[in-house]
C-alpha cells in the first residue's frame, strides 16, 4: 500500500471512529436522560401501594424514571425534603398547608386516593358517641399528620376540640397495637393497621371512619425546583401512577399480590384493606384539581388556624399544579 492510499484509509478510519463516538455520546446522553432519578417519601399506608406497584413492575422505568421509594414518617417528611434527601412525597392534602407554612413549598401534581373507611377511631365498647370521648385518653400520631388532623376534624364537627381529650402520641401502627393490648380508651389509625383492630372485636369497635368524615385524601407532590428542571419526569410520575391503576383494574390478583407482598401480606389480605379506599383515576383527578382541592384546603386551613398550627391561610393556588393530570 502506497503512502497516499494509507493516508486516505487512515482518514476513513478516523472519520468512522468520530461518527461512532458521536453516536455513542448521543445514545449515552439519551440513556442518562431516560433514567431521571427521583426519591419519593412514603409510608406503609395502603393508598400509596400503586407507587410500589409501579416500581416493582417496571412501570416507572418505562416512563424514564429511576424511582426510589423511601419510608419516612409523615411528621418529618418535609424535613427530608428540605434537606434534599427527597424530591417528592406522598401525603394528605392538608399537610401541604403546614409544610408551606414551615418554609417547605411542595406542589401537588396528582391525587392518589380518597379514604372510604380506611382511617378511623377505635374505642372501647362502653364508648358509643364522639362526645363520650371527653376526658378520655386517645392514642394518635403527632401534630402535622393525617391521624392528628382527622381527630381534630371529628372533634370539631361534634363541638369539641383537642383540649377536651388526653393525647398519647403514637404512630398509626403503634396506636393499633397499643389498643389491642388494652392501652388507652381510643386509638386513631389507618389501614392496614386498622384492620387488626377490626379483627379483635372483643377489644373494642370502630366508632367513626372517613365514611362518616370524608376528609382524608392523598396526593403526590414535588419541589418546585425539581418540577421546573424535570418536566418530562414529572409527567412520567403522573402517567406511571395511572398505568399502575390500569394494571390493578386489568389484573387485580397479580397487582394485589405484588402490593401485598410489599407489606408482608397476601393478595387477599391486601385487597380487603384496599376496599376501604378509592384510588383516583385521571377523570377523578381532573375533577379534584378543578375545584375540590381549593374548597377542601380552605376549610382545612380554617381549622388549622383555629388550632394555631397555621397563622394564616396561604395562597392555595401555589400548592398544586394541575397540568400533569390534564395531558
Amino acid at each position: 500500500m502506497n503512502k497516499k492510499n494509507a493516508k486516505n484509509r487512515l482518514k476513513r478510519v478516523l472519520s468512522a471512529c468520530g461518527v461512532a463516538l458521536a453516536i455513542s455520546a448521543v445514545t449515552g446522553g439519551l440513556a442518562q436522560a431516560a433514567d431521571t432519578p427521583v426519591v419519593i417519601g412514603i409510608s406503609g399506608w395502603t393508598g400509596f401501594a400503586p407507587l410500589t406497584l409501579a416500581q416493582k413492575t417496571g412501570i416507572f422505568k418505562k416512563h424514564g424514571l429511576d424511582v426510589t421509594l423511601k419510608m419516612v414518617p409523615q411528621q418529618s417528611r418535609h424535613l427530608a425534603i428540605a434537606s434534599g434527601a427527597l424530591q417528592c412525597a406522598a401525603t394528605t392534602v392538608e399537610t401541604y398547608l403546614t409544610w408551606n407554612a414551615s418554609g417547605v413549598p411542595i406542589k401537588q401534581i396528582v391525587q392518589l386516593d380518597k379514604s372510604y373507611g380506611a382511617d378511623g377511631i377505635a374505642v372501647r365498647n362502653g364508648i358509643n358517641k364522639i362526645t363520650d370521648l371527653k376526658g378520655k385518653t386517645i392514642s394518635v400520631d403527632a401534630p402535622g399528620t393525617s391521624s392528628y388532623f382527622l381527630l381534630a376534624w371529628i372533634l370539631d364537627k361534634n363541638g369539641m376540640s383537642m383540649k377536651d381529650v388526653k393525647l398519647a402520641t403514637l404512630g398509626p401502627d403503634a396506636a393499633a397495637r397499643a389498643f389491642i393490648a388494652g392501652q388507652n380508651d381510643a386509638a386513631v389509625s389507618y389501614e392496614p393497621y386498622l384492620s387488626s383492630i377490626r379483627q379483635n372485636p372483643e377489644k373494642g369497635k370502630i366508632l367513626a371512619t372517613t365514611l362518616d368524615y370524608p376528609v382524608v385524601m392523598d396526593t403526590l407532590g414535588c419541589t418546585p425546583d425539581w418540577l421546573k428542571n424535570n418536566p418530562k419526569a414529572a409527567q412520567g410520575l403522573v402517567d406511571s401512577y395511572f398505568d399502575a391503576l390500569d394494571m390493578i383494574k386489568s389484573n387485580p390478583d397479580k397487582a394485589n399480590e405484588i402490593m401485598g407482598a410489599a407489606v408482608k401480606e397476601t393478595g387477599k389480605q391486601f385487597a380487603e384493606e384496599a376496599s376501604y379506599l378509592r384510588w383516583q383515576d385521571r377523570a377523578a383527578n381532573k375533577k379534584f384539581f378543578s375545584g375540590e382541592i381549593t374548597t377542601f384546603s380552605n376549610e382545612a386551613a380554617h381549622l388549622l388556624t383555629e388550632m394555631k398550627i397555621l397563622r394564616k391561610t396561604p395562597d392555595i393556588s401555589t400548592l398544586y399544579d394541575a397540568q400533569y393530570v390534564n395531558k
